[in-house]
């Protein structure tokens, strides 16, 4: 039982992870709306977070999952009294993004992180870049949420971006993978509005950890990341979303596929074609990335 409960939580949380260290950190929640498809005007939100840590590093991560904390415990706690499998997904709101982004401080070295299946075990793979942001700061200014702040444009991934940054807090970070301006950028959207992050509030958090209750629960951290060349990453990661469980499949055998699972309906192979759909349905929702140019593309034209 306990098996198939760790082999259905670890595939239903494909973005899973896990941390014991504590640390504190200063939350930033931004909502970010976004245009995911190409060929339509209808825009998508979700919250965000940007945790900077006392640790010198932030995290910029969808905040769907963590925001269902509280949710998740009980539904856990209850399963466990019970002994009886449940469909979380069920319960669950899907986030929308499922990378993790890391700058390190000082020198900003931005780690782009994401998950693929090695088996019934999350494998983290990423990229490493030394990005350097050309800013061209301006003299407007306004105020965005109660905060005062100054205009700012740069050039970056194909799109032209506008940002609002603010000196009134002392971090020069961003969400997703801006930073480089002498404050917090408190909004940032591109020329044509495909993405807009805009800071809705922030909190101090004790005893941080970057990932959810459900997720350190099961200890599905993935690993040291597997450091890959940006085009390298692309296609892993691209073959992956085309066949999610391709490293899972020659595992299972007919027997394995035929069981039913306590609690829920259906058996694991029944499971596993319901997972794969999720995957597929989640990665094909977005055909409209933030960065419709990479660095290396722009010098080979």
């Amino acid at each position: 039982m306990k098996k198939l409960l760790s082999i259905f939580l670890i595939t239903l949380f494909a973005f899973a992870g896990a941390q014991e260290s504590k640390e504190t950190a200063n939350r930033f929640f931004y909502e970010l709306t976004f245009k995911p498809k190409k060929d339509s005007a209808k825009l998508d939100k979700v919250i965000t977070i940007l945790d900077i840590t006392d640790k010198n590093k932030s995290i910029y991560q969808d905040y769907t999952v963590i925001a269902q904390d509280s949710i998740m415990k009980v539904e856990i706690e209850a399963m466990q009294k019970a002994g009886m499998m449940k469909d979380l997904s069920k319960s669950l709101k899907t986030p929308k993004i499922s990378a993790r982004i890391y700058k390190f401080y000082p020198g900003m070295k931005v780690q782009y992180v994401d998950k693929i299946a090695n088996g019934f075990t999350p494998s983290n793979i990423g990229y490493s870049e030394d990005l350097k942001f050309n800013w061209n700061i301006l003299s407007d200014k306004q105020k965005i949420g109660g905060y005062n702040a100054q205009k700012a444009t740069t050039d970056f991934g194909g799109r032209t971006w506008t940002a609002w940054f603010s000196t009134d807090i002392p971090f020069q970070d961003g969400p997703y993978k801006f930073y480089g301006l002498p404050g917090l950028i408190v909004k940032i959207e591109d020329a044509d509005k495909n993405y807009s992050w805009i800071l809705q509030g922030n909190k101090k958090v004790k005893d941080y950890t970057e990932f959810s209750y459900i997720e350190n629960l099961m200890h599905a951290s993935g690993g040291k990341v597997n450091e890959l060349s940006r085009e390298k990453f692309e296609k892993t990661f691209n073959d992956f979303k085309k066949d999610p469980f391709a490293s899972v499949r020659p595992m299972m055998t007919q027997e394995m596929m035929s069981k039913s699972i306590p609690g829920m309906d259906g058996t694991i192979g029944d499971m596993m074609k319901k997972q794969e759909k999720q995957y597929k349905d989640f990665y094909n929702a977005n055909d409209n990335p933030i960065e419709k140019e990479q660095a290396s593309d722009k010098k080979k034209k």
